[in-house]
């Protein structure tokens, strides 16, 4: 890219793009979404355990969460206020 260079009154030199390209852009987001997918596979390559544990972490805790939803369905509105007010009276007296 041609340049052309403009000196102040205080020597200051300064460079003024004589010539812009439209691709630009779209260079510079390849060039970022290439490094981006890069980045990503050595995280990956690097932390397999985490990303095991924490998928099955997650999945645990999905199914526990599922399965109170379930309960809570089939029990009813009433029941489960029951049951809410069993445990509340449990753990206020056994603590």
């Amino acid at each position: 890219m041609p340049e052309e260079v403009i000196e102040n009154k205080d020597g200051l030199k300064v460079r003024k793009l004589a010539e812009l390209k439209t691709t630009t852009a779209k260079e510079l987001e390849d060039a970022m979404l290439k490094r981006v997918k890069y980045f990503k596979e050595q995280n990956e390559k690097k932390s397999g355990f985490n990303s095991s544990l924490q998928n099955t972490f997650f999945k645990a805790f999905s199914s526990v969460l599922d399965l109170k939803i379930n309960v809570d369905k089939a029990l009813g509105e009433e029941n489960l206020k029951q049951v809410h007010k069993v445990i509340d009276n449990i753990l206020l007296f056994g603590l």
